[in-house]
C-alpha cells in the first residue's frame, strides 16, 4: 500500500491546471480557467478549474473534483491507480507500506491468482489462433456466430482443448502451482486426487474486473454437444478475486462508454453484451445469469444512475426484468425497460440492425418502469382484487425510490394512468415506507442485542431509529424518528462551511456556566449547538466530515479544507473538491473581504434553516399520520397535542430567521 507521506507528496506536486491540460484545451478566464468537458458532449465551455483550490468542476454534467478524482473519472481506474499515474508523471517514487505477515500472504495469494488467469487467458487465445483445432472448432464457432475478428481480441475470446489435463500440463510445465490452478477454479481434483480441466472442449469468454485484471472464466459448450446438456455454461467458482455477486461481464470494456453516454444497457448474457458492441453500442453489461446484486447495482452507479433493462421478449426476459427493478429504484437509478420482440434477443437482434438503427428501436420502445409494470400486471385484469393486488405492487416499488421528489412525481404520474385517487396513491405508499422502516429498525435492534450478546459484560448501544436511547427514554429529536431523513440543500450548504471554513473561529471569549473563557470554531460550533437536541446529518458522508473536523480542530496547522481534499476516503476527497469551487469567481481586488461576523451569521442562519427543514417535515408526517388513524380517538388526540407544540416550535424558529409564520 502507498504510505500516508508518499501520498502527501502526490497530491502537493499534482497541478489542477496542469493534469488537465493533458486532456483538455484550457483558456484562462478571470483567476480560473475554463474548456469543454470531457465527461459529456459539451457545446460551450462549461468545465471550470480553480489553480487556487486545486479543483476543477462542470457546471453542467457535475463532474469534477481534485487531480486525483478528474485522473480516476478521465482513465477509469481506482483511487490507488489514479495516485500511481499522478506519481510517474511527477517522477515520484512511490514508497510502500510495510504490509504485515498476513496482509503479504494474503496479496501474494491474490497476485498469484491473477497471475496464473492472466497465463490462463493467453494459454486459451493462443490455441485458438493458433492450434488446428482451436482454429477449426473453438474460431469457426465464433465466426458462426458472426463475431468478428476484432471483436474476439477486444474480448480476449478463446478456446480449451477437449483433453482433460490439456491446461493443467502446461500451466505445470510453466512453473504454475496446483494450489492457484485450484484456487483460481481453472481445475478440480478428481476424486483420485488428480487435476482436471475445468473448461476443457469449449469457448471461453474471460471476466475483466473493473481494473481490467482477469478473475474468472466462462465456458460454453458448443452448438452441437448441447442437446439435452442443462449446462451450457460453467463458470469459474467463488474465490479470494472473484465473487460472481460483486461483477458484471464486459463492464471493463464499457465503462468509459457508459461515462461518456451517462447511460448503461443491462442485458442477460455474454454473446448478447459482445454482439451489441460490435453493433457499435458498447455502454452494455450482463449479469449473466445470476440475479442482480447489491453490489452490481452500486458498481453501476458509480459511472451512471441511468439503466435500460434490455432483455428477451419470454417470460424469462420478463421476469429477469421484474426482479431486479425494486433493488435498482432502492438505490436511486432511474429505469427504463425494453422487452425485445418475442423470438429475439440482444444478439440475435442487434446482429440483424446497424447501431443507429438499433438507438432509434431503443429510444421509441423503451418505457418507464410504471408503464412497464402497468402493462405486465394490468392488462386485461378486470377482477378488483387481482387488479388491487397489482396497483399495491406498482405502488410499492415507487415507495423504495430514495428521493422524495422523483417518488412524488411517479406517484402522480400513476395517478393519472390508473385513474386512481392521489391521496389514496400516497397514503398506501407511506404505508410501505413506514413498514420497511419498521422493518430495518427491528433488524438493528436485533443486530445490537447479537452484537452486544457477544460482549462481556454491558456495553451501551446506540438507540435504533426510533429514536430511543439506551434507557428508553426518548431523545430530544425534534420528531426525527417520525421524519424520513434526507440530505437537503441546507445540510449541503453547513457541510460546505465545514469543509471551507471549518477551523475558523466565529465566537470568541464564550464564557460557559462553570465561568470559563472558550473559543468555537465552524465545525465545533455546529456540532455543538446539533448535539443538543440529539440532531445529526441524514448524509452519513457528511457526519463523518463533521465529527472528522471537531476531531482535528486543534491539531497545529489544521486546515479543513486541505484536510478534506486530500482525505484518504475518495468519497470524502471527492465532495471536497465538489464543494470547494465556485462558478464565478471574482478576482482577488474584487473578492469581498471575509470577515468572522459574515461566517457567523452565515453559520447560525443556515443552523436555523436545518432545523426549520426538520420541524417542517415532522408537521407534514403528522398530518399524515392524522388522515390514517381513522377513528382512534386516543391517537388522534395524541397526534393533535405532538402537532401544537411542533408549531409552536416552528413559530420560534420562524420569528429567528425573520420570516413570516406561514400556519
Amino acid at each position: 500500500m502507498i504510505d500516508r507521506t508518499t501520498v502527501e507528496r502526490i497530491l502537493d506536486a499534482a497541478q489542477i491546471v496542469d493534469v488537465v491540460s493533458e486532456f483538455v484545451t484550457l483558456r484562462k478566464r478571470g483567476v480560473n480557467y475554463v474548456g469543454l468537458c470531457p465527461f459529456h458532449d459539451d457545446k460551450t465551455p462549461s468545465f471550470y478549474v480553480s489553480p487556487a483550490k486545486g479543483v476543477c468542476k462542470c457546471f453542467s454534467c457535475g463532474a469534477g473534483g481534485s487531480a486525483v478524482h478528474f485522473i480516476m473519472r478521465h482513465e477509469q481506474i481506482t483511487y490507488p491507480e489514479a495516485l500511481r499515474w499522478l506519481a510517474a508523471k511527477y517522477n515520484i517514487e512511490i514508497q510502500e507500506r510495510e504490509l504485515t505477515d498476513d496482509e503479504k500472504r494474503e496479496a501474494s495469494e491474490r497476485e498469484s491468482m491473477f497471475i496464473v488467469n492472466e497465463w490462463a487467458k493467453d494459454y486459451f487465445r493462443d490455441i485458438m489462433n493458433n492450434d488446428v483445432d482451436g482454429q477449426a472448432i473453438g474460431k469457426q464457432y465464433f465466426r458462426s456466430r458472426g463475431i468478428r475478428d476484432d471483436i474476439m481480441q477486444k474480448f480476449q475470446l478463446g478456446y480449451a482443448l477437449p483433453r482433460r489435463n490439456a491446461l493443467s500440463e502446461a500451466a505445470l510445465k510453466k512453473g504454475y502451482k496446483e494450489e492457484f490452478l485450484v484456487k483460481t477454479g481453472l481445475c478440480y481434483r478428481k476424486d483420485n486426487g488428480e487435476l482436471a480441466d475445468r473448461y476443457a472442449g469449449r469457448v471461453i469468454f474471460p471476466w475483466f474486473n473493473v481494473s481490467g485484471k482477469i478473475n474468472a472464466f466462462g465456458g460454453r459448450l458448443l452448438d452441437s454437444r448441447t442437446k439435452g446438456v442443462q449446462q451450457k455454461y460453467v463458470n469459474s467458482p467463488e474465490s479470494d478475486i472473484y465473487h460472481k455477486d460483486h461483477e458484471l461481464y464486459g463492464l471493463y470494456q464499457a465503462k468509459k462508454a457508459i461515462v461518456k453516454e451517462d447511460c448503461v444497457y443491462m442485458v442477460e448474457g455474454y454473446t448478447d453484451v459482445i454482439a451489441m458492441h460490435q453493433c457499435g453500442l458498447e455502454n452494455v453489461v450482463a449479469n449473466s445469469g445470476t440475479a442482480l446484486s447489491i453490489y452490481q447495482i452500486r458498481l453501476l452507479h458509480r459511472f451512471t444512475q441511468n439503466v435500460v433493462l434490455l432483455y428477451d421478449g419470454d417470460e424469462a426476459g420478463i421476469h429477469a426484468a421484474m426482479r431486479g427493478t425494486d433493488m435498482l429504484l432502492g438505490e436511486g437509478m432511474n429505469i427504463k425497460v425494453l422487452i425485445l420482440p418475442d423470438g429475439d434477443d440482444p444478439d440475435s437482434f442487434s446482429r440483424k440492425h446497424s447501431a443507429e438503427e438499433l438507438r432509434k428501436y431503443i429510444a421509441m420502445h423503451q418505457t418507464d418502469f410504471i408503464q412497464f409494470k402497468t402493462d405486465l400486471l394490468l392488462n386485461g385484469v378486470s377482477d378488483p382484487v387481482k387488479r388491487s393486488e397489482a396497483i399495491a405492487s406498482i405502488v410499492k416499488s415507487v415507495s423504495v425510490i430514495p428521493n422524495q421528489i422523483t417518488r412524488d412525481t411517479y406517484i402522480r404520474e400513476c395517478s393519472h394512468r390508473l385513474q386512481m385517487n392521489e391521496q389514496t396513491l400516497i397514503n398506501t405508499m407511506n404505508g410501505f415506507i413506514r413498514g420497511d422502516r419498521e422493518d430495518k429498525a427491528k433488524e438493528l435492534e436485533r443486530e445490537q442485542r447479537r452484537l452486544q450478546n457477544r460482549q462481556d459484560g454491558t456495553t451501551a448501544t446506540q438507540g435504533a431509529d426510533n429514536g430511543t436511547a439506551t434507557n428508553g427514554t426518548e431523545l430530544p429529536r425534534i420528531g426525527l424518528h417520525t421524519v424520513e431523513e434526507q440530505s437537503t440543500e441546507v445540510e449541503r450548504m453547513l457541510v460546505q462551511n465545514i469543509i471551507r471554513h471549518g477551523e475558523e473561529i466565529i465566537f470568541d471569549g464564550l464564557e460557559t456556566e462553570d465561568g470559563q473563557t472558550i473559543s468555537l470554531s465552524v465545525a465545533q460550533f455546529i456540532d455543538y449547538d446539533l448535539s443538543q437536541d440529539g440532531l445529526h446529518f441524514a448524509n452519513e458522508l457528511h457526519n463523518r466530515i463533521l465529527a472528522e473536523a471537531v476531531e482535528h480542530n486543534n491539531d497545529e496547522g489544521f486546515r479543513a479544507e486541505t484536510y478534506f481534499m486530500h482525505h484518504p476516503d475518495v468519497h470524502i476527497s471527492q465532495l471536497a473538491g465538489d464543494l470547494a469551487i465556485n462558478r464565478y469567481q471574482l478576482s482577488r481586488t474584487l473578492e469581498m473581504q471575509h470577515k468572522p461576523e459574515t461566517l457567523r451569521q452565515r453559520v447560525v442562519h443556515l443552523i436555523l434553516d436545518f432545523r426549520m427543514d426538520i420541524v417542517k417535515r415532522h408537521l407534514k408526517d403528522i398530518q399524515i399520520q392524522l388522515r390514517q388513524a381513522g377513528n382512534d380517538m386516543e391517537r388522534i388526540m395524541q397526534l393533535l397535542q405532538e402537532q401544537k407544540e411542533t408549531q409552536l416550535l416552528r413559530d420560534t424558529l420562524a420569528r429567528k430567521l425573520g420570516n413570516d409564520i406561514m400556519i
